[in-house]
């Protein structure tokens, strides 16, 4: 799972991981119900009782991949660690958080089109991001290159590559 705020740019991450592996690629945005998209859209934060439909959701498509023995790349803000708790339905769910500062991320999100993500939300996201501690075992990637070396990055820390 690729995890991190909005902006960070998990899909792009993730799409080219999962296409390099040979993987299955899911991106968590597709399987919000329509009233957390129309609440984003309009510039209003979810809460967690908005997400919990969506995180039960996300878990029975890892549960589903590990039932069909499927590899496969999710992307998904996963901010909070109770939210990453729910979504390790296994420990060989393997977490990567794409780390950044507001400002980077607030110039890719000046970038993205064609996204219902509200970019006044950002904030938001910093606020409830819970960076990963130690006992996760999750891998954390800095942004500030391009996807390309992000991705050999990941591969290389999660031993993916050959």
């Amino acid at each position: 799972m690729i995890f991190g705020v909005a902006g960070a740019g998990k899909t792009t991450v993730g799409q080219m991981l999962a296409h390099d592996l040979g993987w299955k690629f899911y991106d968590a945005d597709d399987f919000h119900p329509h009233a957390n998209i129309e609440k984003m859209g309009n510039g209003q934060p979810l809460t967690d009782e908005d997400r919990q439909p969506w995180l039960a959701r996300l878990r029975g498509i890892i549960e589903q991949s590990f039932v069909a023995d499927e590899n496969a790349v999710l992307a998904c803000s996963a901010l909070k660690r109770k939210y990453r708790d729910q979504l390790r339905a296994s420990s060989d769910v393997r977490f990567v958080f794409l780390r950044g500062n507001r400002s980077q991320i607030a110039e890719q999100l000046e970038k993205r089109r064609g996204h219902y993500f509200n970019p006044s939300l950002l904030d938001s996201q910093f606020a409830d991001l819970e960076e990963p501690t130690r006992d996760e075992r999750v891998a954390t990637v800095d942004l500030g290159r391009s996807p390309s070396g992000l991705v050999a990055e990941i591969e290389k820390k999660l031993q993916l590559s050959e």
